[in-house]
Protein backbone atom coordinates (compact mmCIF):
# COMPACT_ATOMS: atom_id res chain seq x y z
CA UNK A 1 0.00 0.00 0.00
CA UNK A 2 1.79 3.35 -0.98
CA UNK A 3 1.54 6.47 1.38
CA UNK A 4 -0.14 9.10 1.51
CA UNK A 5 -1.16 12.64 3.05
CA UNK A 6 -4.63 13.99 3.62
CA UNK A 7 -4.65 17.28 4.72
CA UNK A 8 -8.08 19.00 6.25
CA UNK A 9 -10.04 21.70 6.88
CA UNK A 10 -13.33 20.37 8.64
CA UNK A 11 -16.89 21.99 9.60
CA UNK A 12 -15.81 25.29 8.14
CA UNK A 13 -19.41 27.66 7.46
CA UNK A 14 -19.45 29.93 4.39
CA UNK A 15 -22.89 31.28 2.93
CA UNK A 16 -23.77 30.18 -1.00
CA UNK A 17 -26.24 30.82 -3.04
CA UNK A 18 -27.51 27.32 -3.99
CA UNK A 19 -30.38 24.79 -4.34
CA UNK A 20 -34.16 25.67 -3.79
CA UNK A 21 -33.69 27.70 -0.49
CA UNK A 22 -31.49 30.22 -2.52
CA UNK A 23 -33.81 30.04 -5.64
CA UNK A 24 -37.02 30.62 -3.14
CA UNK A 25 -35.40 33.46 -0.33
CA UNK A 26 -32.73 35.07 -3.31
CA UNK A 27 -30.21 34.84 -0.39
CA UNK A 28 -27.13 32.75 -0.29
CA UNK A 29 -27.67 29.19 1.98
CA UNK A 30 -25.48 28.62 5.04
CA UNK A 31 -23.00 25.49 4.35
CA UNK A 32 -21.00 23.32 6.44
CA UNK A 33 -17.80 22.32 4.32
CA UNK A 34 -15.27 19.59 4.90
CA UNK A 35 -12.66 19.37 2.42
CA UNK A 36 -9.66 16.78 2.21
CA UNK A 37 -6.84 17.18 -0.07
CA UNK A 38 -5.23 13.91 -0.38
CA UNK A 39 -1.20 14.18 -1.65
CA UNK A 40 1.43 11.82 -2.37
CA UNK A 41 3.71 12.78 0.67
CA UNK A 42 7.89 12.98 0.51
CA UNK A 43 9.40 10.25 2.26
CA UNK A 44 10.01 11.32 5.58
CA UNK A 45 8.87 14.56 7.04
CA UNK A 46 11.98 16.10 9.48
CA UNK A 47 11.47 18.69 11.89
CA UNK A 48 13.31 21.01 9.53
CA UNK A 49 11.22 20.08 6.38
CA UNK A 50 10.59 23.32 4.79
CA UNK A 51 6.64 24.58 4.46
CA UNK A 52 7.08 23.73 0.58
CA UNK A 53 7.18 20.21 1.16
CA UNK A 54 3.10 20.13 1.92
CA UNK A 55 0.51 22.18 0.77
CA UNK A 56 -0.91 25.57 2.74
CA UNK A 57 -4.11 24.92 4.68
CA UNK A 58 -5.96 28.20 4.08
CA UNK A 59 -5.81 27.16 0.27
CA UNK A 60 -8.40 24.51 1.25
CA UNK A 61 -10.08 26.88 2.79
CA UNK A 62 -9.84 29.89 0.04
CA UNK A 63 -11.29 27.03 -2.67
CA UNK A 64 -14.26 26.30 -0.34
CA UNK A 65 -15.34 29.98 0.10
CA UNK A 66 -13.84 33.36 -1.84
CA UNK A 67 -12.31 30.98 -5.05
CA UNK A 68 -16.59 30.38 -5.42
CA UNK A 69 -17.54 33.14 -7.36
CA UNK A 70 -19.85 35.69 -6.06
CA UNK A 71 -23.20 35.85 -7.51
CA UNK A 72 -23.41 32.50 -8.86
CA UNK A 73 -26.50 30.40 -8.19
CA UNK A 74 -25.07 27.23 -8.27
CA UNK A 75 -28.39 24.79 -8.51
CA UNK A 76 -27.14 21.56 -6.82
CA UNK A 77 -24.17 21.56 -4.06
CA UNK A 78 -22.95 19.04 -6.00
CA UNK A 79 -21.79 21.88 -7.96
CA UNK A 80 -20.35 23.59 -5.65
CA UNK A 81 -18.44 20.89 -4.03
CA UNK A 82 -17.01 20.37 -8.40
CA UNK A 83 -15.87 23.56 -7.93
CA UNK A 84 -14.11 23.31 -4.79
CA UNK A 85 -12.13 19.97 -6.63
CA UNK A 86 -11.52 21.53 -9.55
CA UNK A 87 -10.35 24.77 -8.02
CA UNK A 88 -7.54 23.13 -5.92
CA UNK A 89 -6.86 20.73 -8.68
CA UNK A 90 -5.54 23.84 -10.55
CA UNK A 91 -3.74 25.14 -7.84
CA UNK A 92 -1.64 22.47 -6.89
CA UNK A 93 -0.48 19.53 -9.49
CA UNK A 94 0.72 17.48 -6.04
CA UNK A 95 -3.09 17.21 -5.07
CA UNK A 96 -4.14 13.31 -6.28
CA UNK A 97 -7.68 13.44 -4.96
CA UNK A 98 -10.31 15.70 -3.36
CA UNK A 99 -13.02 14.80 -1.32
CA UNK A 100 -15.64 17.50 -0.13
CA UNK A 101 -18.68 17.10 2.35
CA UNK A 102 -21.54 19.33 2.40
CA UNK A 103 -24.13 20.02 4.78
CA UNK A 104 -27.36 21.88 4.06
CA UNK A 105 -27.79 24.45 7.63
CA UNK A 106 -30.82 25.79 6.85
CA UNK A 107 -32.82 22.70 5.47
CA UNK A 108 -32.33 20.72 9.25
CA UNK A 109 -35.38 19.97 11.37
CA UNK A 110 -33.72 18.40 14.09
CA UNK A 111 -29.91 18.63 13.78
CA UNK A 112 -30.06 16.01 11.34
CA UNK A 113 -27.03 16.77 8.79
CA UNK A 114 -28.25 16.62 5.08
CA UNK A 115 -25.85 16.60 2.66
CA UNK A 116 -23.40 14.96 0.27
CA UNK A 117 -20.13 13.73 0.35
CA UNK A 118 -18.19 14.05 -3.46
CA UNK A 119 -14.63 12.38 -4.43
CA UNK A 120 -12.41 13.56 -7.52
CA UNK A 121 -9.63 12.22 -8.31
CA UNK A 122 -7.32 14.01 -10.84
CA UNK A 123 -7.53 12.80 -14.42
Amino acid sequence: MADSLILEVADFEHDVLTGIYSEETGRPQPLRITVQAQLKPIPRFEPDTPLAASKNYMDLKFAASAALPHGVHFKLIEAVADHICETLFLQDTRIEAVTVKIVKLAISEAGEKIGMTLRRERR
